[in-house]
């Protein structure tokens, strides 16, 4: 069901080398790039009319509009499980106690007497965040987009999910719930990299759509691709791919348990990435025999756990010590990773390269896709070696103050008139001369 690679007994390489051992999905954006290219520019060009004629080509449903009525959101509301709305009144509590707490202040700093810079944290004006709608309804991932730039002061806020042919091309009515619950009141029925198009371009008209600074949330390799030919026009979150577990695990870890989370995110796509990284063989095997009752005890087993875990990016790693295992997951920067250790914490601790990290038996991956308070929102195909999950600064921007008095310029203006001679660019060292009758002042 799932396949090993066995680096015990070598020393491991470094770098690329032993990232080139490591199992991965493959995501090609750049292929996708050139499909979704004409759909991004059928969406400049025709707009809404463009929105209509993609939702009935991929999704199946023939749309009178593009935007979701207020009606609808309250009706969604209403008519939500209570207690579905209870665990998402929950979730959203707490992603609101951890995410208000990541807002920074602005910082004062004296460089010398007169001269000072401060930095000032804006945010955005308005974002567009993509809640999927494909094979499975991603309330969560609407929470984990709409209040991080809630906290981070974002005033206009619109989402996007795909139409749904079960709900009258509506999004599913449970998202819309999740909109309605966080007071966001724009939304669109539109999907795949036409939504992401909508957000880029702005649509004109009654039901048109303003142009957004940024784009967030996750979704298919279509959202991927159209995130990238956007990149430049406006800022986004990641490119994010198909999810990922790393688990670093030693004898003292239950399989039952490592089982149980693996078979977890295996369950979201058929190229959901599931990858134990293990010292101990006895524990590989426990899990190995573990995987088969708790598959067959499941739900989407053939299209997509099965698939998953069997595929190329999915194995059982051994390793000859748990120092190995640390080279390892470091080298695969996960999505997820769960430490299952003795001492989890102090070995989470020394981890550099992860999206997240849930230490010990207690902390599960599922546990953050809900109600940790964390995002799971997160960087995906070793791209945490460089960036972060999504959060409240990723709707900010530092903006820099220079405050100088004449008497702090002056003192330094004979090193930029330096500094700017050096580089060949008189100009630069002029724009200070001019200011001191084009002397430069003595120290």
């Amino acid at each position: 069901m799932i396949s090993r690679i066995d680096l015990r007994g070598n020393t491991l390489p470094e770098g690329g080398a032993l990232r080139d051992l490591l199992p991965r999905a493959e995501f090609d954006v750049e292929a996708a790039l050139e499909k979704v290219r004409p759909i991004c520019e059928d969406v400049h060009h025709r707009g809404t009319a463009a929105l209509i004629e993609y939702a009935e080509k991929f999704d199946g449903v023939k749309l009178d509009r593009v935007r979701v009525p207020a009606e609808a959101l309250k009706e969604a509301l209403a008519e939500l499980d209570p207690q579905v709305r209870a665990a998402l009144e929950e979730s959203i509590r707490r992603a609101r106690i951890v995410h208000r707490e990541q807002r920074r202040a602005a910082h004062t700093t004296q460089v010398v007497p007169g001269g000072t810079v401060t930095e000032k944290w804006v945010p955005v004006e308005r974002v567009g965040l993509y809640a999927p709608g494909g094979r499975s309804v991603y309330p969560s991932s609407v929470i984990m987009n709409v209040v991080p730039a809630q906290e981070a002061g974002v005033t206009s806020i619109a989402l996007a999910s795909p139409p749904q042919a079960d709900f009258g091309g509506l999004p599913h009515p449970t998202i819309l719930a999740a909109c309605a619950l966080l007071g966001v009141d724009e939304v669109y029925a539109a999907g795949g990299a036409q939504a992401v198009a909508m957000f880029a371009y702005g649509t004109s008209g009654a039901d048109g759509c303003a142009p957004a600074n940024m784009v967030t949330g996750p979704g298919n390799i279509w959202v991927a691709a159209a995130k990238r030919y956007f990149t430049g026009r406006i800022g986004i979150d990641t490119e994010a791919g198909p999810t990922e577990i790393a688990v670093l695990a030693d004898d003292t870890a239950d399989p039952v348990h490592v089982a149980a989370d693996l078979i977890s995110q295996a369950e979201h796509d058929p190229l959901a990435a599931a990858v134990l990284v293990t010292d101990s063989l006895a524990l590989a095997e426990a899990v190995e025999k573990e995987l088969e009752p708790q598959v067959a005890a499941t739900k989407h087993i053939e299209d997509r756990i099965k698939p998953a875990l069997a595929g190329r990016q999915s194995a059982i790693v051994l390793v000859d010590s748990l120092e190995d295992g640390l080279k390892v997951v470091d080298a695969y920067g996960a999505e997820h990773l769960e430490i299952q250790t003795a001492d989890a914490a102090a070995v989470a601790d020394r981890v550099r390269n992860a999206g997240a990290i849930f230490v010990g038996p207690w902390a599960p991956v599922s546990l953050g896709d809900y109600c940790a308070g964390s995002n799971h929102v997160l960087p995906t195909g070793g791209c945490a070696c460089h960036s972060s999950g999504l959060s409240v600064q990723s709707f900010l921007r530092g903006i820099h103050i220079v405050d100088y008095t004449r008497d702090a310029l002056a003192e330094v203006t004979h090193h930029v008139v330096t500094l700017a001679e050096a580089e060949d660019l008189p100009a630069h060292g002029a724009a200070l001369k001019a200011r001191f009758g084009w002397k430069v002042p003595q120290k």
